[in-house]
């Protein structure tokens, strides 16, 4: 039987990331990327940007979360080979060959903020076009890390032949599901604290591998159990009311920070938020979202494409509103929010009907039929 709480969360969850995207693109915290704010903190506090410290410590580990969950389901119907054949094709492709398909766009707008210092004058349009292609990577970073993560897993697999520790992982109870939050503290750890200039640390710091890969493998090993999905789902107020209060907490004692700093994502503080935040929404979906309607089967369906595809309307209509235009940042906001819900859906469904831009793209053969 389908898990329906899964894929609304899933999908629901990839709508915030939509939504965050917005707001980070013109904060003004020192997060990295985007075009910057609409004037320098404190000044100008700009308290929509309070959307970035409400999701970033958690929607991308639970995404990789439900991810590890997703891939233990699918290795009960597939064999090891099958199962990563397809997901070299849905996420490496689209990672690879989708940057100088489509991507590009991405990137050219991405460097345009480099570009009025002049760093770019000297370099021929080829060697742009390949500039542009890397800087598009933007988001899909996720579905890179998840394509490594998918071959550890299978080498992983096999120090465990028998399912033995995946079925004690079955029996933990809520105590020490919430205890597990001290392997997302020791991953949060292993970020570089001072990054070099003009070195791989900042790239390191943005994919963050060893973080990422531990709700990976709890969502593989222990999450995916319907036993430990059952204990979630009826701890589900306390856990979210939980989560809330921490969240409070962190918000209000280090709002104005780089939300995205290394010290800032290792505090005990935003661990136990983020942590709490991931079990929380686990637990409220199970409870309260496990069916489904003909939107939500659609968006189960498109989510995928819609987190390919999104970040080209920000980067282009939030890069040329600010450069062009004297509208007001509310307006803004309000542009790019209508833009990015309504024509990214459109670019994926002209995208998934052209054969070989679907497979470059989106990862896909052919045109995957909608209920």
């Amino acid at each position: 039987m389908r898990k329906h709480w899964l894929d609304n969360l899933r999908w629901v969850t990839v709508l915030l990331v939509l939504f965050y995207h917005v707001i980070y693109f013109y904060n003004n915290k020192g997060v990295f990327g985007g075009i910057g704010g609409f004037g320098e903190y404190p000044q100008c506090p700009q308290y929509q940007d309070v959307v970035m410290y409400i999701l970033y410590p958690w929607f991308m580990p639970l995404l990789f979360l439900l991810a590890g969950i997703s891939a233990r389901y699918a290795l009960e119907k597939k064999k090891a080979g099958e199962w990563f054949r397809s997901r070299t094709l849905k996420l490496l492709v689209p990672a690879t060959i989708g940057l100088f398909v489509f991507q590009w766009m991405v990137g050219y707008f991405n460097t345009a903020v480099a570009a009025k210092d002049g760093v770019f004058d000297d370099v021929p349009g080829p060697a742009m076009y390949f500039i542009w292609s890397f800087s598009g990577t933007g988001p899909l970073w996720f579905i890179q890390d998840l394509w490594l993560f998918s071959l550890l897993l299978l080498l992983i697999r096999k120090l465990d032949p028998d399912n033995r520790f995946h079925e004690w992982c079955g029996k933990l109870n809520i105590v020490w599901i919430i205890m597990l939050g001290v392997l997302f503290w020791l991953g949060e750890q292993l970020l570089i604290r001072n990054p070099r200039p003009e070195s791989i640390d900042g790239l390191y710091n943005l994919y963050k591998p060893l973080f990422y890969i531990v709700p990976f493998l709890m969502g593989y090993f222990v999450f995916a159990h319907q036993d430990v999905q059952e204990r979630l789902g009826k701890a589900w107020i306390p856990l979210l009311c939980s989560a809330v209060a921490a969240g409070g907490v962190l918000i209000g004692s280090t709002f104005g920070q780089d939300n995205t700093s290394p010290q800032y994502l290792s505090s005990p503080l935003n661990c136990l938020y983020g942590w709490l935040a991931c079990l929380g929404m686990m637990a409220w979906f199970k409870a309260r979202f496990d069916r489904t309607c003909a939107f939500a089967g659609y968006m189960t369906k498109a989510s995928f494409g819609l987190y390919i595809v999104h970040y080209l309307v920000i980067a282009s209509l939030g890069y040329m509103m600010k450069t062009y235009t004297q509208l007001p940042p509310a307006a803004m906001y309000a542009i790019l929010t209508v833009a990015v819900f309504t024509l990214s859906p459109l670019i994926y469904e002209i995208i998934r009907r052209i054969p070989v831009v679907r497979w470059c793209v989106l990862g896909e053969k052919k045109t995957a039929k909608r209920s």
